[in-house]
């Protein structure tokens, strides 16, 4: 049986570097890991912010090289945003959920549900022109990526998370999710176990994926706190695993809201 954890420390890497297209990012966590004195152990998780892996792998796009289309132009009219970004959210989505001024909600080709597709615009280099900056292309192998680099460099396991802040339904404000995972159990089962009562759990899945990219989130800051890798010791019940974001999306048919009208009962 797993023993649960009751202690977590968690250390966010100061003076991190600003990420260029095309930069190193293992290389660049080994070196601050270094820098800041805190090695790696057996059973830690790196917990990645999305931006500084869309960063390295070239996923910020010049608003000047997009061309929007007329299905663009009509959305963009409707929610009065600029029609390159409409244009970028239609390429990065397979749905558009709701739209309203403002705001677009859509499926991502991920599986993501979220405000615009993911794309933003803050803590990115304007200096060139307008910029848009997309999520990975494949957060899953780029987190399998980090953690094959920081197990080769540390001669131990570790897991890797790539997390974003997304919006939920019903909740105001955004909270950090895992969106890529390697070397971790991203969900705990725990149907079959018993509570404190003895009775036993029916239907209780833990998102651990999502605790500690939320958790993570919370030191890594959402403004210009340029700390975008925490490291986490003391989750050794979800490090080791062979989970991976995609296993935290809820298949299709068991989603309750996707396909059923907003207002059915009225």
């Amino acid at each position: 049986m797993m023993t649960p954890t009751h202690s977590l420390v968690l250390t966010g890497l100061t003076d991190f570097p600003l990420i260029k297209p095309g930069d190193d990012l293992g290389a660049l966590i080994v070196r601050s890991l270094a820098d800041n004195r805190q090695p790696l152990m057996a059973g830690d998780i790196v917990v990645v912010a999305q931006k500084v892996v869309s960063k390295a792998e070239g996923r910020l796009v010049r608003l000047d090289t997009v061309t929007p289309s007329r299905e663009a132009e009509r959305l963009a009219a409707t929610t009065e945003k600029d029609a390159r970004i409409v244009e970028l959210i239609l390429r990065e989505s397979v749905s558009i959920a709701r739209a309203r001024p403002g705001l677009i909600i859509s499926e991502h080709r991920l599986g993501l549900v979220l405000a615009n597709a993911g794309i933003d615009q803050s803590n990115i280099d304007h200096a060139e022109g307008d910029s848009a900056l997309l999520l990975p292309e494949a957060p899953d192998a780029s987190a399998a990526q980090l953690r094959k680099l920081l197990e080769d460099n540390y001669a131990a396991p570790i897991g890797v998370i790539i997390n974003d802040s997304l919006g939920r339904p019903w909740r105001e404000g955004t909270t950090g999710h895992a969106i890529g995972c390697a070397g971790i159990q991203g969900l705990g089962n725990l149907v079959g176990k018993p509570d404190l009562h003895g009775r036993e759990l029916l239907s209780t899945v833990v998102s651990w994926a999502d605790e500690l990219a939320a958790a993570a989130s919370f030191v890594m800051g959402q403004a210009d706190e340029a700390c975008p890798v925490v490291v986490v010791r003391g989750a050794a019940m979800v490090a080791g695993g062979a989970g991976n974001a995609r296993e935290l999306l809820r298949p299709r048919d068991k989603d309750l809201f996707k396909d059923w009208p907003a207002n059915n009962l009225q």
